[in-house]
């Protein structure tokens, strides 16, 4: 499932991480409510909020949250912990090897921080698929800024009307396009699937695997 506004012939895709390549709603629940409960104290966990900032910085979303800074150290802490619960959606192991095959160019930009991401990325075996994994504090601004899609670029040497981003979050849909990149909404993961397609993206995809109908083989058109 896709919807088209844009005719693309990408050489690269930049990914979002969580809700794009792995499935990690759960261990983030667990470990907001762990940091929640150590920092804050009992009470309603507010997690649907966090869950309406996705896509942004760990501290940026404490920031606008009003809540303390203090819940990061816990929270990075246990999404460690938790690492080895977190799996790749179905598809995406495919997706990437095929994307990979046809010559396109992958890197990763995601709110985690790189070291984090890079990680996650080791332990499901997929590291070597990305030519760069860029995290949030390896930017000057994160998520919705351009930064780390412009960063991500620079990196890969591709011009922004080459790629295309995959996000599942708002703010990655505003720092695609602040970039001047072509952004596609993933919503195989997403509990905000309205909002997104209310965000008006250039696509929409609703599995791993339909991204490839949009990325032909480096110097093939597009069917």
């Amino acid at each position: 499932m896709y919807t088209s506004v844009l005719r693309v012939h990408p050489r690269a895709v930049v990914f979002d991480l969580d809700g794009v390549l792995v499935d990690s709603l759960e261990v983030m629940r667990e470990a907001f409510g762990i940091a929640y409960r150590e920092v804050v104290g009992d009470g309603p966990i507010p997690f649907e909020e966090y869950c309406r900032h996705l896509g942004r910085y760990f501290p940026d979303i404490m920031k606008i949250m009003g809540l303390p800074q203090a819940m990061q150290s816990p929270f990075v802490r246990e999404s460690y912990r938790l690492a080895h619960q977190v799996p790749l959606y179905d598809g995406v192991r495919e997706l990437l090897d095929e994307l990979r095959a046809r010559g396109l160019k992958l890197a990763v930009a995601t709110g985690k921080s790189g070291a984090r991401a890079r990680a996650l990325l080791t332990q499901l075996g997929v590291i070597d698929q990305f030519e760069h994994v860029i995290g949030s504090d390896e930017v000057a601004r994160a998520k919705p800024a351009p930064d780390i899609v412009v960063e991500a670029l620079r990196r890969l040497d591709i011009a922004p009307r080459n790629a295309v981003m995959v996000g599942d979050a708002v703010t990655d849909l505003a720092s695609a396009r602040a970039a001047s990149v072509t952004a596609i909404a993933a919503v195989w993961g997403s509990t905000t699937e309205e909002e997104l397609r209310a965000a008006r993206p250039d696509h929409v995809l609703g599995k791993p695997l339909d991204l490839l109908e949009l990325c032909p083989p480096v110097g093939v058109p597009a069917a």
